[in-house]
C-alpha cells in the first residue's frame, strides 16, 4: 500500500514537470512569434523567425502550433511555389491534429493560393469542396462563412449571379455584425476585410445583372466607411474600381479615369486580375475620349492574358475591340494576331467553364434533377455554339491576308474610278425631254409629265431627300400629286423605284460632300448617314458600298491619303 502511494505521487510530480515544460516551450514559441507577427505579408524578414517557430513545434511534436508556422510561412512567403509547398506541409500538420477548424483552415488556404496567386480554378474548387466538408464539423463561425465567401466567388465567376448575391449577403451580415462585438484588434481587423471584399464581390453581382442602381448605392456605402479607415488599401482600391465601371456606364469617362487610375497601382501590385479590369474599362473610357493611349490599356489585358493564361469572361470583348481597331486601321498582321488570340480566350474560357460548372453542381449545390438537366442541356447548346464560331474564325484566320491584298488593289482602282465619275458627273437619275414621243410614257399624259419633271426638279435642288423617314406616300402628298402617278414618273422617267431613286439620290450627295469639303472626312458613319437621310449606320454603309462600290471608311482613308499626297 505503501508502495503504491509513492507510484501515484512519482506519477503526479512527474505530470507536474511535464505540464511545467510545456508551458515554458509555449511560452518561448509565443515569444518567437511576437518577434515576426506584426510584419507585413510576403515580408522575408519574418522568414528566419518562423523557421525557428516551426522547428520548435516540430521537436516538441506540437501539431496546432506547426500547423500555425507554416501558415505563417505561406504569409511571409513571397514565392508562389513555396507557398504551395508550405501550404502541402500546413495540412500534413492540421490532419496530424485531427482538428477540423484546424483542416477547415488549410484546405482553404491552399484553395486561395490556387485563385488569388494562380488563377487554377479547378484545384482551388477541389481545396474549397474539402473545406467546406470539414467547416460542417467546426463550431468555428468564421471558418465557415470564409468558406461561403470563396464558394460564393466562384459562383460569380461561373456566372450564377442571384445565388452569389445570397452568400455574400449572409457573409456581409455575420462580418458587420462581428466587427463591432469582436474585442482583438486583430479579429476586427479579420472581420472588417471579410466584410469589404463581401461588399465588393456582391457589386459585381448586381452590376452584372443588371442591377446598377443597386450596385451605385452599396458602392456609395461602402466606400463612404472605407475612407474612414486607415488600413484596407487593396479592398478600396476595389471599391475604385467598381465605381468607375459606374461611371464608365454613366458615360462620365472623366471621373472613370479618375477612379481608375487611383486604384490601378494597388491592384497592379497585388491582383493581376482586376488589374486586368481596370485596364480593359479604362482603354474604353480613354478612347472615348479620343485619347490614343487608350489602345495601350487594351493591349496590357492580353500582357496578363499571355502571363498567367487566365482571363475573366467579361474582358473576352477586348479582343474584339482590338481586332476591329486594327481592321479599321488596315494592319493585317496585328489583326491576325489578336483573332487568334480570341480563339485562345474562347478555350480557356470554354474549359474554364465546363469544369467548375459539372464540379459545383455534383458537390455544392443542392439543386433538383430538373435544374441540372436544363444546365447541361444548355452547357451542351454553348459548347456547339462555341465549336461554330472557332471553326469560322479558323477559317477567316486562313483568308484573311488572301482577301486583305487584293482588296487593297481592287479598293484603289474603284477609288480611283469614282473619282472620275466625280469629275464627269454620270448622270444616273436622268431627267426625261418632255417632247419625247407620247409612246414612250403611254400612262402618263404629257402635261401632267411636265409638272412633275417642274416638282421633282425643285425637290432634288433643295434636298428634300435629306430628311429621314422619307416614303413615297410623303413625297406625293409634298408634291401635291397623286401616289400612282409619282410611282409611275420615277419608274418611267427616272428609270427606277423609288426606293433606289432615293438612295442614289442620298448617296450620290454626301459622296459630293466628302469629296469637296474635308470637313465631311471626319464625319463618323453615324453623322454622314444622318447628313443624307438613311436611317441607320449599318444601312448607309451598305448603299454606300452598292452605288460606289466601296465602304464609306475605305472611301475616307483614300481622298484622306491623296489630300495628305
Amino acid at each position: 500500500m505503501e508502495n503504491s502511494n509513492k507510484y501515484l505521487i512519482v506519477l503526479i510530480l512527474l505530470s507536474f514537470v511535464k505540464l511545467f515544460s510545456q508551458t515554458n516551450e509555449s511560452r518561448s514559441m509565443e515569444t518567437i512569434r511576437q518577434q515576426y507577427q506584426n510584419l507585413p505579408k510576403n515580408d522575408i524578414r519574418a522568414l528566419p523567425y518562423v523557421n525557428d517557430y516551426i522547428r520548435n513545434a516540430k521537436n516538441a511534436g506540437y501539431f496546432k502550433e506547426l500547423t500555425q508556422g507554416y501558415r505563417d510561412a505561406v504569409f511571409y512567403t513571397p514565392d508562389e511555389h513555396l507557398k504551395l509547398v508550405y501550404s502541402d506541409s500546413m495540412i500534413y500538420a492540421a490532419e496530424k491534429s485531427r482538428d477540423n477548424a484546424l483542416l477547415t483552415l488549410s484546405y482553404l488556404g491552399k484553395g486561395i493560393i490556387y485563385y488569388f496567386n494562380y488563377k487554377k480554378f479547378e484545384p482551388a474548387l477541389d481545396q474549397y469542396l474539402k473545406a467546406y466538408e470539414y467547416s460542417k464539423k467546426t463550431k468555428d463561425l468564421y471558418l465557415k462563412y470564409k468558406v461561403v465567401y470563396h464558394m460564393a466567388v466562384v459562383k460569380s465567376y461561373l456566372g450564377y449571379y442571384k445565388d452569389a448575391v445570397a452568400r455574400f449577403a449572409e457573409c456581409i451580415d455575420f462580418f458587420e455584425r462581428e466587427s463591432r462585438i469582436a474585442k482583438h484588434e486583430n479579429e476586427i481587423y479579420n472581420f472588417k476585410r471579410g466584410y469589404y471584399n463581401s461588399l465588393h464581390q456582391m457589386v459585381v453581382c448586381y452590376r452584372n445583372i443588371g442591377e446598377q442602381t443597386i450596385a451605385d448605392s452599396l458602392l456609395t456605402m461602402g466606400i463612404d466607411k472605407i475612407n474612414r479607415e486607415s488600413e484596407f488599401s487593396l479592398e478600396r482600391s476595389y471599391l475604385l474600381k467598381c465605381r468607375a465601371i459606374s461611371y464608365f456606364k454613366h458615360r462620365d469617362y472623366a471621373k472613370a479615369i479618375r477612379d481608375f487610375q487611383t486604384a490601378l497601382p494597388e491592384l497592379e501590385k497585388k491582383d493581376f486580375s482586376n488589374a486586368s479590369v481596370v485596364y480593359f474599362y479604362l482603354g474604353q473610357s480613354l478612347m472615348k475620349i479620343g485619347d490614343k493611349k487608350g489602345i495601350e490599356q487594351l493591349k496590357k489585358v492580353d500582357s496578363i492574358f499571355e502571363k498567367h493564361a487566365f482571363i475573366l469572361p467579361e474582358l473576352r470583348q477586348n479582343y474584339e475591340l482590338l481586332i476591329t481597331h486594327y481592321r479599321d486601321k488596315a494592319d493585317i498582321a496585328k489583326e491576325l494576331y489578336y483573332t487568334n488570340r480570341l480563339l485562345q480566350v474562347d478555350k480557356v474560357l470554354s474549359q474554364d467553364f465546363t469544369y467548375l460548372s459539372s464540379r459545383i453542381h455534383k458537390e455544392y449545390d443542392t439543386k433538383d434533377l430538373l435544374e441540372k438537366k436544363d444546365f447541361l442541356e444548355k452547357k451542351s447548346t454553348s459548347r456547339l455554339y462555341l465549336l461554330l464560331i472557332v471553326s469560322i474564325l479558323a477559317i477567316i484566320s486562313i483568308v484573311i491576308l488572301t482577301y486583305h491584298y487584293y482588296g487593297e488593289r481592287t479598293m484603289r482602282l474603284q477609288y480611283e474610278k469614282l473619282q472620275k465619275r466625280l469629275r464627269n458627273p454620270d448622270k444616273t437619275i436622268i431627267k426625261i425631254d418632255c417632247n419625247k414621243e407620247q409612246d414612250q410614257i403611254s400612262l402618263l399624259p404629257e402635261e401632267l409629265i411636265r409638272e412633275l419633271s417642274d416638282k421633282i426638279d425643285k425637290f432634288e435642288r433643295t434636298k428634300g431627300f435629306t430628311k429621314t423617314g422619307l416614303t413615297q406616300h410623303d413625297l406625293a402628298s409634298q408634291l401635291g400629286t397623286n401616289y400612282r402617278y409619282l410611282s409611275i414618273y420615277i419608274n418611267e422617267v427616272k428609270g427606277v423605284n423609288f426606293k433606289n431613286y432615293l438612295n442614289r439620290l442620298r448617296i450620290n450627295y454626301i459622296t459630293e460632300l466628302l469629296n469637296s469639303d474635308r470637313k465631311y472626312l471626319n464625319y463618323t458613319t453615324e453623322a454622314l448617314a444622318e447628313e443624307c437621310g438613311v436611317a441607320t449606320r449599318q444601312s448607309f454603309s451598305d448603299l454606300f458600298r452598292e452605288i460606289n462600290g466601296m465602304r464609306p471608311q475605305d472611301y475616307i482613308r483614300q481622298r484622306k491619303q491623296e489630300l495628305k499626297n
